[in-house]
């Protein structure tokens, strides 16, 4: 993107997009709504370097036909923005965020037992009929590592050989939601069974996977895909009689991700360690932008394991400090 900032923000605008992308973020669609922050701005005639009440209240507000979700994402970014300049010491006003739709989807959490069986199942999968489009050969061991590291999905498939470090025991995510490179560590057991995959992949007689860069990948050497990798975990679903959630469908591949962040918390927990510090290694390791994206897994960990987290919705309330610019409700 060329376009030039014109605004009194636009020095400040301009620091703000590099400091995201030296950090790692990609930050694209957001440098088109800060560009068009820049333009109300110029447009408003805004001479103070700081964001005024005035101009806050009048970006926040819903335009016609606009979705609430897209909203959010302005204002958000604009509270964002303000905040940078709060660091800065530039007096500026940061926006109370608008309320997000309401959402009532709880994830699915998978218990000891049932990763037990489903991992047993995937063992067991078998082809009905001799075919090199199948994806089979990676699903057992693509199962246990989304558990075992809570993973999204497309990073896990995105994985290439190279990112998989075997000798230190350790992931390179590359291709996350976020934008950021990531190194997470994997346990010993979890790189055995690394180990044994790719002995079993460099085996295979398509020359094309033995080529293919990436680690997991199909009889013919192509990257594994969500919607194949989805349609054996259903099978497994079904074999071991996971029943059915609301809206009458079976529980996801990604709440296996969801599943490690709750264990992980309360194994963090039991060990004494500090809902203060635990948060953050675990949002690190999820690849979260910040804090609040892994703030909602504390509640379900407490609903899963009633006593482990004490005086929750104290803690909860102190978690994220608060600037004195914000609005007040």
């Amino acid at each position: 993107m060329n376009r030039k900032f014109k605004s009194v923000y636009g020095p400040h605008l301009e620091q703000f997009i590099k400091m995201k992308r030296t950090l790692g973020f990609k930050f694209k669609t957001e440098a088109v709504i800060l560009h068009q922050i820049d333009r109300s701005a110029e447009k408003a005639g805004e001479s103070s370097c700081g964001i005024t009440k005035d101009f806050a209240d009048t970006w926040c507000k819903k335009r016609c036909y606009e979705a609430d979700s897209y909203r959010y994402t302005r204002v958000r970014l604009l509270a964002s923005f303000s905040s940078y300049l709060c660091d800065l010491d530039v007096d500026s006003c940061i926006p109370k965020l608008p309320r997000y739709q309401s959402n009532s989807f709880t994830p699915y959490i998978y218990s000891p037992t049932e990763i037990e069986a489903i991992v047993n199942a995937c063992d067991d999968l078998r082809l009905s009929q001799a075919t090199m489009h199948s994806y089979l050969l990676s699903v057992p061991t693509l199962i246990r590592l989304l558990y075992a590291t809570g993973l999204r999905i497309g990073e896990a498939l995105a994985l290439k050989k190279r990112d998989v470090n075997l000798t230190d025991n350790c992931l390179r995510v590359m291709d996350s939601k976020n934008g950021k490179e990531r190194i997470i560590p994997i346990s010993n057991s979890l790189a055995s069974v690394c180990r044994q995959f790719s002995a079993y992949r460099d085996m295979l007689p398509s020359i094309a996977a033995q080529k293919s860069p990436y680690f997991f990948v199909g009889l013919d050497g192509k990257k594994c895909s969500h919607q194949a990798v989805s349609k054996w975990f259903k099978k497994c679903l079904r074999k071991v009689r996971i029943s059915y959630v609301s809206g009458n469908r079976l529980p996801r591949l990604h709440d296996l991700r969801h599943t490690f962040a709750v264990t992980s918390l309360a194994s963090m927990a039991e060990a004494g360690i500090d809902l203060y510090v635990s948060l953050p290694i675990l949002s690190t390791y999820l690849g979260h932008q910040s804090l609040e994206g892994t703030n909602h897994y504390v509640r379900l960990t407490a609903t899963m394991y009633p006593g482990l987290l004490k005086d929750i919705d104290t803690v909860c309330l102190d978690v994220f400090p608060k600037y004195k610019n914000y609005e007040a409700d």
